[in-house]
C-alpha cells in the first residue's frame, strides 16, 4: 500500500496544486488552515533571486503591493520566509487570466467597457500613488467568477523614487506588443502615459480579439508601434474608435490622460467608480525575507551564467535591425548563428557538450563562454576548427545561443550549427519576450 504524500505547510497555510509559473517563481493554491480561506502563494527561491539579480526587484514589488488597497488589484496579505524561500500570500482569483477569456473570442462592446472601466479605475488609483505598473497586459489581469478584474504581477513596477533628475523613468521593460513607443526611445518616459498606452492595446484586443501591432520580427514590431498606424475596424462604434485612437497616440504629450478617459462619453456609460478599500490592517512581512544566503552554492555552471540582455541589445546584435534570425531559420554559412532555446542553462551546457563531443570536439570553459575545438587530422588543414558558444538570457525561460567561428572548416561548422539549432532551438511557437531591466 502506497504511503499518502503529506501536504507541504508554510506557517498556517497548506500548499496545494501549482496555479502557474512566473518570471521569478511558482504560484500555488494554498489554504489557511485556521479559516479555510483560499490564497495564491507565490514561492520564490532566494538562491535563484540572487543568481538572476532579482532580489531588489522582489523587495520593490513587496514594498509597492503593501501600499495598494483596491478592489481591482490583487491584494498582498502577508510575506513569509524561510532560510531558502520567500512566500508571498496573495489574494486568490479563481477565474484565471483575462487572456484565456479572449482566446475564446472578442468581448461585446458592453462587456469590454465594463472590463476597461475597472482597469482604468485601478491604474489611475496606482498613478495617484505615484506607482506605475509598466507591464500591463491580458496575462497580468485576472478575472473572478463575478467578472471583477484584478491587476496582478507588479514585478516591473516603479514608484516616484525611480525617477531620474528629469522626472522621467528610463528603464526599458514590459512586453513588446503592449509597450508604448516612447519606452523604446531611450530618452525617458512618463510612467502614467506609458501605462495608458498599454491600456489602449488591451481595450483594442478586448473589442477586436487580436493585437493592434503584431509581427514575428521584433524590429518590424517596434517599427509598427513607433508609427502607431493601428487599423481600427469600422464596425466598432464611433465612441470606441475615438477612444482607441486617443489611447494609441504615439505622442505621450497629447495622449489621453486617465482623468480625460473618465470624462469620455463612451467610457462613462453605466460607469460606477470603484472605491479604494479602507482598512488599517498592516501587511505582515517576515523579517527573515531580506536575509539572503551570503554564499551561493558553487557548481561547474556558475561561471557560465547567461548574460541578461534587453530588446535594444537584441536589435543591436543583428545587422540592419533585422531580428528574423533570432526566431526563424538563419543562413548557417555565416560566421555567426543565433537561435533561441527554452532549455535551462544547465541542460543547455550539458547538451552542447554532449553533441559536440560526439563530433570529435573538445570543450574548454572560460569567461562565461564555451570554446569548442576540433583538432585537424588533415595535414593540408593544420588549424582544425574553433567555435565559441555564448548563452544570453532573454528571460528566465528563454535563452539565446550565439555560435561564432574563430577559424577552420566551414563545412564542419555548418554541420555543427545545423545539428545544435535543430536539437536545441525553439521550432514551434515564437516565445513571448519579456524585456528585462536595462
Amino acid at each position: 500500500m502506497m504511503e499518502e504524500k503529506k501536504a507541504m505547510k508554510v506557517g498556517k497555510y497548506e500548499m496545494g496544486r501549482v496555479l502557474g509559473e512566473g518570471h521569478s517563481g511558482k504560484v500555488r493554491l494554498a489554504q489557511n488552515l485556521e479559516t479555510g480561506q483560499a490564497f495564491a502563494l507565490k514561492v520564490l527561491d532566494k538562491q535563484r533571486l540572487l543568481k538572476q539579480r532579482q532580489s531588489d526587484q522582489i523587495k520593490r514589488e513587496i514594498g509597492i503591493l503593501k501600499q495598494l488597497r483596491h478592489p481591482n488589484i490583487v491584494r498582498l496579505h502577508e510575506v513569509l520566509a524561510s532560510k531558502t524561500k520567500i512566500y508571498l500570500v496573495l489574494e486568490y482569483v479563481s477565474g484565471g487570466e483575462l487572456y484565456y477569456r479572449i482566446e475564446k473570442g472578442r468581448l461585446s462592446e458592453v462587456n469590454s467597457r465594463k472590463v476597461f472601466q475597472q482597469l482604468i479605475d485601478a491604474v489611475s488609483y496606482c498613478h495617484d500613488k505615484d506607482i506605475y505598473h509598466r507591464d500591463l497586459k491580458l496575462e497580468n489581469i485576472l478575472v473572478d467568477p463575478t467578472g471583477t478584474i484584478k491587476i496582478s504581477d507588479f514585478g516591473l513596477s516603479a514608484s516616484a523614487d525611480h525617477f531620474k533628475n528629469d522626472g522621467l523613468l528610463h528603464t526599458i521593460c514590459g512586453s513588446p506588443h503592449y509597450v508604448a513607443p516612447e519606452v523604446f526611445s531611450c530618452k525617458g518616459y512618463n510612467g502614467a502615459s506609458a501605462d495608458l498606452w498599454s491600456c489602449g492595446v488591451i481595450l483594442y484586443v478586448l473589442l477586436t480579439g487580436y493585437l493592434p501591432f503584431c509581427d514575428r520580427n521584433l524590429a518590424r514590431l517596434y517599427q509598427k508601434i513607433a508609427e502607431g498606424n493601428a487599423k481600427i475596424p469600422q464596425w466598432l462604434s464611433p465612441g470606441a474608435q475615438n477612444l482607441i485612437r486617443r489611447l494609441l497616440d504615439t505622442n505621450p504629450k497629447t495622449r489621453i490622460t486617465a482623468d480625460e478617459i473618465k470624462q469620455d462619453e463612451w467610457f462613462k456609460q453605466d460607469y460606477t467608480p470603484a472605491n479604494p478599500i479602507e482598512e488599517d490592517q498592516e501587511t505582515y512581512i517576515d523579517s527573515e525575507i531580506f536575509k539572503m544566503p551570503e554564499v551561493m552554492e558553487a557548481s561547474k555552471y556558475q561561471g557560465l551564467q547567461g548574460a541578461l540582455i534587453n530588446a535594444f541589445e537584441l536589435i543591436g546584435m543583428s545587422s540592419s535591425l533585422d531580428l528574423s534570425g533570432l526566431f526563424e531559420e538563419e543562413d548557417v554559412s555565416e560566421r555567426k548563428i543565433r537561435f533561441t532555446t527554452n532549455y535551462s542553462l544547465r541542460d543547455l551546457v550539458e547538451k552542447i557538450e554532449g553533441n559536440v563531443k560526439e563530433m570529435g570536439f573538445r570543450v574548454e570553459k572560460s569567461n562565461g563562454k564555451l570554446k569548442l575545438i576540433q583538432e585537424s587530422k588533415d595535414q593540408k588543414r593544420p588549424f582544425g576548427l574553433s567555435i565559441v558558444a555564448e548563452v544570453f538570457e532573454i528571460n528566465p525561460s528563454l535563452r539565446l545561443v550565439e555560435l561564432s567561428k574563430s577559424y577552420g572548416d566551414s563545412s564542419i561548422y555548418r554541420k555543427l550549427c545545423t545539428e545544435l539549432s535543430k536539437d536545441l532551438g525553439v521550432r514551434e511557437n515564437q516565445p513571448q519576450l519579456t524585456v528585462v531591466e536595462a
